[in-house]
């Protein structure tokens, strides 16, 4: 059993677990059920954003605790001050050291907010919706081209943008209408190696009516500018800042090399 099929399994328990304890209808109820989102798309087509997408993580199953003292308040509040397109915060507990309460503290910043997490069910829809979030990560490697049609339709209607993640050539086949943006990662789920060539090799696939987003394995400002000449218009970066004492400088710091970068070329 790889590291995804343990995170699936441990999923499925939780998932039955909550569901047990707070029903759809009590979720329904949330303040944020029913709050207007805002939209990944449109803020990762700002031309006054960085199309970054920065990431709030504690731990990974590959590299373990990356950083237990930083807040999400704080480093979400310096994502979104210093041009991040949008902030993807991991809720999964057992293995990625999240809650779903992180999500609501994100809340904070007028930013859209990426539940990243292992979806399997529409409940966790329900659930990120009534937590805070705006757009749903589906992970190819864990659902059937079916399910991410059945489960993206339901997130359209409950207000949620979709984000897609592919790893290879076969999980083209997932994407689908109700797909709203298509990220490409570059770290495999089932060993958990990193190479940015996966999105090189990919972005030609995607339709070019989907964004393209590139995760995992951006660690440098001359990478985002090798994937935006590919065409990818995203960018999901968490364990470069997050690893850092200060992820909040660390994400200035990336920010103001880039703007630079860019600048010059």
């Amino acid at each position: 059993m790889n590291i995804l099929d343990k995170i699936i399994a441990q999923k499925k328990l939780e998932v039955a677990q909550r569901k047990a304890v707070v029903s759809t209808a009590e979720l329904e109820k949330e303040y944020f059920f029913s709050k207007e989102t805002l939209s990944l798309k449109q803020f990762i087509l700002d031309p006054n954003k960085t199309g970054i997408i920065a990431e709030f993580k504690r731990k990974s199953p590959s590299k373990g605790v990356i950083n237990q003292q930083a807040t999400v308040e704080e480093v979400t509040m310096a994502y979104s001050q210093y041009g991040a397109s949008g902030l993807s915060v991991l809720t999964d507990e057992s293995f990625f050291g999240g809650t779903l309460n992180d999500l609501t503290l994100a809340t904070i910043n007028e930013i859209p907010i990426l539940r990243k997490d292992f979806m399997i069910d529409d409940y966790q829809l329900v659930e990120a919706k009534a937590f805070g979030a705006e757009v749903i990560l589906l992970i190819a490697a864990c659902l059937s081209p079916l399910q991410v049609k059945q489960m993206a339709s339901t997130a359209k209607s409950l207000g949620l943008e979709v984000l897609l993640e592919i790893h290879n050539q076969a999980e083209l086949e997932h994407i689908c209408p109700e797909i709203d943006l298509v990220g490409v990662n570059n770290r495999n789920l089932k060993n958990f190696e990193v190479s940015i060539d996966i999105s090189l090799q990919l972005i030609q696939q995607i339709p070019p009516d989907k964004i393209a987003v590139a995760e995992s394995g951006i660690n440098n400002v001359n990478t985002i500018l090798t994937l935006q000449q590919a065409g990818f218009k995203g960018f999901l970066i968490g364990e470069h800042f997050m690893k850092e004492a200060n992820p909040s400088i660390a994400f200035a710091d990336f920010v103001k090399q880039l703007k630079q970068a860019q600048n010059a070329g």
